[in-house]
């Protein structure tokens, strides 16, 4: 039986071709023995890269929902996105400041939820996610 305490991982990246421009999120979860259960890109339209990075957590937090975790650690390369949801920096832009407060909202919803700042090399899945939204949808538009 699983535990209810067990800690999953969620690895959340942004990108944008341009900033703003082209853009897509991606997310990855890994169970509490690190496998991988879960793969998630999508492609956002012309946004910048901060809201990208927010999209990709939100999406990956709804995901861990749905599968009814309760105990999840988020690693995200973006120091911005990790500062303010850690309480250390202020959210200045309206924009970021709605995907701020859904994102806490999210985060209420599970026992115990930590997120922390990793360097860009140990959140490559993520990365490869995100910009694999913005691949489909160029390729999608160069083949109609």
């Amino acid at each position: 039986m699983e535990s209810a305490e067990a800690e999953w991982l969620l690895m959340v990246d942004g990108a944008a071709r341009g900033n703003p421009g082209k853009a897509g999120c991606g997310a990855a979860i890994r169970d509490e023995h690190g496998v991988l259960v879960q793969e998630l890109s999508r492609y956002l339209g012309q946004t910048t890269n901060n809201v990208a990075e927010y999209e990709g957590l939100l999406m990956g937090l709804e995901a861990l929902i749905a599968l009814g975790k309760k105990n999840v650690r988020v690693q995200s390369d973006s120091e911005l996105m990790v500062r303010q949801l850690n309480g250390e920096y202020r959210v200045r832009d309206l924009k970021l400041k709605s995907l701020f407060d859904r994102a806490r909202h999210l985060m209420r919803r599970f026992d115990r939820c930590t997120i922390l700042h990793v360097r860009r090399e140990a959140n490559k899945l993520a990365d490869e996610l995100a910009n694999r939204g913005i691949g489909e949808a160029c390729r999608k538009c160069h083949a109609g």
